[in-house]
């Protein structure tokens, strides 16, 4: 299985890609992980970009797609992949998908989990995390245990404010890779107003279908 997963800020991303790469045996392929782990291995790609952040300047789209393609022939891949925070723009989803097809892979589907933007508010503004364990809570929807609650930390980009921030570059500049690939027709739309492994058993069933 190789997919994408897409979704707003908040649509509950980490939590369904951690349950897909489990039940799929994929490799889960995030664009910040990849970038950091090249530059640390000092592959070509790797000092490319390293150069790029150290001017302040954002990596180029051709050299993301390259540490992807390098990415996505790794042996651990063979079985399939998950790519997460790329493409973010519809440019970049044409230029990924002409440089994957060059390559001979193609993707099985794109799952975009779709969240009403004042559920995404609600859900941020009250997720705590926990800096020992790495796990998340929800006050309302998850409530952590109350022995642990003393050490959760709230993050400063969740607030109200800043959710309506990211949200709306969102819509304005990943939304637009929607009907890229509905076009292609391997987009899965799943409704992700609900509990995780409500939306787990969605994402599996539109996936299986």
């Amino acid at each position: 299985m190789r997919m994408i997963l897409v979704g707003p800020p908040g649509a509950g991303k980490g939590t369904q890609a951690a349950s897909l790469v489990d039940s799929y045996r994929i490799t889960h392929i995030s664009s910040g992980d990849m970038l950091r782990a090249a530059v640390k291995e000092g592959t070509k790609l790797g000092n490319e970009a390293d150069g790029y952040m150290k001017g302040g300047k954002l990596v180029p789209d051709e050299v993301v797609i390259g540490m992807i393609l390098e990415r996505i022939k790794k042996p651990d891949c063979e079985q399939g992949f998950m790519l997460d925070g790329f493409p973010r723009t519809r440019p970049q989803a044409e230029a990924l998908d002409k440089a994957m097809t060059e390559v001979g892979v193609k993707l099985d589907a794109v799952v975009l989990i779709e969240v009403p933007d004042a559920m995404l508010e609600e859900r941020a503004v009250g997720r705590r995390s926990d800096p020992e364990t790495g796990k998340i809570y929800h006050l309302k929807y998850n409530p952590p245990p109350k022995d642990i609650e003393g050490r959760l930390v709230h993050r400063k980009d969740d607030t109200a404010e800043a959710v309506k921030t990211r949200v709306t570059k969102y819509h304005s500049e990943t939304a637009p890779i929607v009907p890229f690939y509905e076009e292609k027709g391997i987009l899965k739309r799943v409704d992700g107003n609900a509990k995780p492994d409500e939306v787990t058993q969605r994402i599996a069933a539109v996936l299986n279908s």
